[in-house]
């Protein structure tokens, strides 16, 4: 079996430089309420395919990365795009991460629903090395559980090892647990593990009425904030967007726009990933954290200003940081602090 664990690839979050992000589609078919990309089915798709597959190119030649993820949006709605870039990073000899919803599971029930599932989507599947597969009550509003299940089983079919990623909530778990079970019976945790998420108040999230979502974040001053994982894993838009982190927010469009280049060929696919993996403000988030380089004279005073989250306190230090990625004073900050954390 090919696999690639959720402990696998949160080790890989702390391992700066092995993983990179394919942002394949803005569009969603599935409408979930609680989309933290804000992804509709009339949502911007890939329509530039000769700069799409400069785009794969230039993610596919990252020195160093060993894992490449795909995601969006859903990732099967693009079956040309999907096809084509799950082919190329599989033929450049990297790991291949999807995530998806599971909608274009079979719509029947029974036990042949991994047969039945689209070829060109299996042979897909066939070039994974790990499959994420999401559910919850926001997600079976539009996906009925045959399809998850037909989904499940067709990953399982091609030897995929396949994470069910669930909202970290009691009776989601139970029921993605109760899914598995009607897919695998109750040698499911031979084929699957379930994988708990929290709830990220962003995109249609931001705006629920759920407890889920509405929970109070505590303000904290900028010097308590810990390393942030996300800044590890520069990501790539389908429209030559890259940015720094894959945080869902940034690849929308928010924050500073330090934390994006543009790119229109390969080449600088290439270079501006890597860029942002040697950035020195970049490399301190993700590795020490914006909290150790408040002692910046640059950032000094963010060090007692209270902020509701890890984003708010890098985008004001992204703002302040001039456009070159170089300061070796923010290097030898985060040495030290590396020395200290082990």
């Amino acid at each position: 079996m090919r696999r690639l664990s959720f402990a696998d690839l949160q080790k890989g979050y702390e391992r700066r430089g092995t993983l990179a992000l394919l942002f394949l589609t803005d569009r969603c078919p599935v409408g979930c309420g609680h989309c933290s990309v804000d992804s509709r089915p009339d949502s911007p798709r890939i329509t530039d395919f000769a700069l799409f597959e400069e785009v794969v190119e230039g993610i596919c030649a990252l020195p160093g990365v060993r894992v490449i993820g795909i995601s969006g949006g859903e990732p099967f709605v693009e079956r040309r795009g999907l096809s084509l870039a799950s082919r190329r990073i599989h033929e450049s000899g990297k790991e291949l991460i999807l995530y998806t919803s599971g909608f274009w599971g079979p719509p029947d029930p029974g036990d042949d629903g991994a047969r039945r599932a689209p070829a060109w989507a299996r042979a897909v599947l066939r070039r994974a090395t790990g499959v994420f597969l999401s559910t919850d009550a926001y997600h079976e509003e539009s996906v009925h559980e045959y399809r998850f299940t037909g989904a499940a089983r067709a990953v399982a079919a091609e030897d995929v090892w396949l994470v069910v990623q669930v909202v970290n909530e009691p009776a989601m778990v139970a029921r993605a647990e109760e899914l598995l079970t009607r897919a695998f019976g109750l040698d499911w945790p031979s084929h699957a593990e379930v994988a708990t998420v929290p709830p990220l108040p962003y995109g249609r999230a931001g705006s629920l009425d759920s407890p889920l979502f509405r929970r109070e974040r505590p303000r904290r001053p900028g010097e308590s904030f810990g390393r942030c994982r996300t800044a590890n894993v520069p990501t790539i838009r389908y429209d030559g967007t890259a940015t720094a982190c894959c945080n869902e927010m940034v690849i929308t469009g928010a924050g500073p726009r330090r934390l994006r280049h543009r790119c229109t060929d390969r080449h600088e696919v290439t270079a501006a990933l890597t860029g942002f993996t040697h950035d020195s403000l970049y490399r301190a988030v993700g590795t020490v954290g914006p909290g150790m380089i408040t002692v910046h004279p640059r950032y000094q005073d963010l060090a007692g200003r209270e902020f509701t989250g890890i984003c708010e306190l890098c985008w004001v230090m992204a703002e302040r940081t001039p456009a070159e990625s170089k300061d070796n004073l923010i290097d030898a900050i985060r040495v030290l602090g590396e020395e200290q954390v082990g």
